[in-house]
């Protein structure tokens, strides 16, 4: 079964009343709610909902994994690690960014991973944040080592499932956005490509030894995460971040990407896709006009558009990078 009772510590500890506020989600949409309970897993489990436990950097560690009817145990599965944001948990990013229903259209494995925190219990006694490099909260300041939580995770759900280890690919939101791209340039071996939604880089060094493809979610009127970066109107104290446009050269000139992009309009949405580049990498930028610090095509949760901003449903975040992740498997 999955534990509660650990949450986010702020970047310093001034209250002020805006924070209390915005604490609930920090830069996550959290819903108040205990992770979901589900089965315990083991070899020669097949559909359904499980919690594990495992160690990791010296911690106990949790995760919890949708698997979609029709899986079959003699055959390797796709799967997808779905991080939330910080001051969520796996529930609270279950209920936004509705994957499971997804993986059940699609056949894919969707897992979510669970961060750590300590403090602030009895205003945020679920949430939980990543430690991706310059940000989140209680797991940077401790410096958890998030990477290795990620490579033990995967390879005790190899124990459980029969997993396709060339189609292991990540997605999150805000400060599971950011942990996506630390993945990326660090844990590049297991992780074949990530879409990374309403977080940019948060790294200041990285050199993955391989070109890794990057589909990013970002809406124009974030306040959390601002699309020019810096501190938005919703940031916690202390935190700045890199600007969308300097992620997106980042990755342009690592995987050798150049030229014009092929543009895509749906409604709000665009998307410019560049490549194909080294090693046939591929790197998409969906830019949502006014979009706010939401998951496009998913739910607000516990909160609305007053304090996330506008969710755009012109695209479906989950079948565009589905369709991405497909193109995109380990070499």
């Amino acid at each position: 079964m999955l534990k509660t009772g650990m949450s986010l510590e702020l970047c310093n500890h001034t209250l002020i009343p805006w924070v209390l506020a915005t604490l609930v989600f920090v830069i996550g949409g959290l819903i108040f709610a205990s992770p979901a309970a589900g089965q315990q897993g083991g070899p020669g489990r097949k559909s359904g909902d499980y919690d594990f436990k495992i160690s990791a950097g010296g911690l106990e560690r949790y995760y919890s994994v949708h698997v979609p009817p029709g899986y079959d145990p003699s055959r390797p599965t796709p799967v997808i690690l779905n991080f939330h944001g910080g001051g969520g948990n796996p529930k609270s990013q279950r209920t936004i960014t509705m994957m499971d229903q997804a993986s059940d259209r699609f056949g894919f494995i969707v897992v979510y991973p669970q961060g750590t925190g300590a403090k602030f219990r009895l205003i945020n006694p679920h949430g939980y944040t990543w430690n991706a490099g310059t940000c989140c909260g209680w797991a940077m300041k401790h410096g958890i080592d998030d990477v290795g939580y990620v490579r033990a995770l995967l390879d005790d759900l190899a124990r459980q499932f029969n997993i396709d280890q060339k189609r292991v690919c990540a997605t999150g939101i805000s400060n599971g956005a950011m942990m996506c791209y630390r993945l990326a340039c660090e844990l590049s071996d297991r992780i074949a490509a990530i879409a990374p939604v309403a977080g940019p880089m948060g790294v200041t060094s990285c050199h993955p030894p391989r070109p890794v493809s990057v589909m990013h979610f970002h809406g124009t009127a974030d306040q959390f995460a601002p699309y020019a970066g810096g501190k938005g109107p919703r940031s916690l104290p202390g935190e700045f971040f890199e600007s969308v446009d300097q992620t997106i050269s980042f990755w342009l000139k690592r995987d050798n990407l150049g030229g014009q992009p092929r543009i895509v309009r749906r409604g709000k949405a665009t998307g410019s896709y560049y490549g194909p580049g080294a090693d046939g990498s591929e790197v998409v930028l969906w830019s949502i006009a006014g979009g706010g610090h939401t998951w496009p095509g998913g739910r607000f949760g516990f909160l609305g558009q007053r304090i996330l901003g506008e969710l755009n449903t012109d695209i479906s975040a989950n079948d565009l990078m589905w369709e991405f992740f497909q193109r995109h498997p380990l070499k």
